[in-house]
């Protein structure tokens, strides 16, 4: 897929080119969230009976039954998998072992504790492929934050910056909501924190963005792995980091393949001929 490579006639842009995803991958970051996975895949094979679709979920080294549980399902027949990383290593290298073993042309990206709902996977998916092959994200926007004020204030606080100093053209990148062909998310550069900047890492490979509003709901069980202080004490030099990546980014052409017409042999025999003398 090219960033750029739009459809046009005489120089005028045509209108978005819809296309169908086949499979899609619905990755799943997860650390100790057996009691929220219980109710969160059920929910997605429901949200997304019309289509094709595996589920990853990324087991994050839980020390819970995971295990146990994605067995039970896979033994039910759900078309889940299970990928486990044999300590914890965070929710960005969570995600990327995910996109890393999807089969799917398309990648949904959700949360394992339950905030997220699974009832607007197929909105997302559906605005990525009526948005054409020049978008390379549908970004899901909480709506209703059920977080705590220490967490609703911080997000607003980074959210803001991020803005002001990336130009992504997002509200809110920490929502886990998320949806991108297989083949953009892969080009991605990684970092450690790179799942949080996803609008502006698709923009600096030249694709446009959508944007969903979702409903937030309360975390089902337990308590949250990846907490607020711990991406705060990175997040500064992560965001001046990005905005170095897009700063010394080389320009994005729009790429074109000239069609050659094949030389056949008949004809070059033929030119051969009538150049030798007589």
């Amino acid at each position: 897929m090219s960033p750029r490579s739009r459809s046009s006639l005489h120089g005028e842009d045509l209108p978005p080119t819809p296309h169908s995803f086949h499979l899609i991958s619905v990755v799943i970051p997860a650390r100790n969230e057996a009691g929220n996975l219980e109710t969160l895949i059920p929910e997605i094979e429901a949200a997304l009976r019309h289509r094709d679709f595996e589920i990853i979920v990324v087991d994050d080294g839980s020390g819970d039954g995971t295990g146990s549980l994605l067995a039970d399902l896979a033994k039910r027949r759900c078309p889940v998998r299970h990928l486990r990383h044999d300590r914890a290593c965070g929710q960005s290298r969570a995600v990327r072992s995910g996109v890393a073993a999807a089969r799917g042309d398309v990648i949904a990206t959700i949360d394992g504790d339950g905030q997220n709902d699974p009832a607007f996977l197929p909105a997302l998916v559906e605005a990525l492929e009526a948005a054409g092959e020049a978008c390379g994200l549908a970004a899901g926007q909480r709506t209703g934050r059920t977080d705590t004020f220490v967490k609703q204030v911080s997000s607003r606080l980074a959210n803001g910056l991020r803005r002001a100093v990336l130009k992504d053209d997002t509200r809110d990148t920490g929502c886990g909501l998320k949806v991108a062909p297989i083949e953009v998310f892969r080009r991605l550069p990684y970092f450690d924190g790179w799942h949080r900047y996803l609008p502006a890492l698709v923009l600096r490979e030249g694709f446009t963005i959508v944007h969903v509003d979702v409903a937030d709901r309360p975390r089902g069980m337990g308590v949250s792995n990846y907490g607020v202080f711990d991406r705060a004490r990175r997040g500064v030099l992560d965001l001046f980091g990005v905005w170095w990546l897009i700063r010394r980014c080389a320009k994005n052409p729009m790429l074109e393949e000239i069609v050659l017409e094949p030389v056949h042999a008949t004809a070059v025999r033929s030119d051969r001929l009538e150049t030798e003398p007589r």
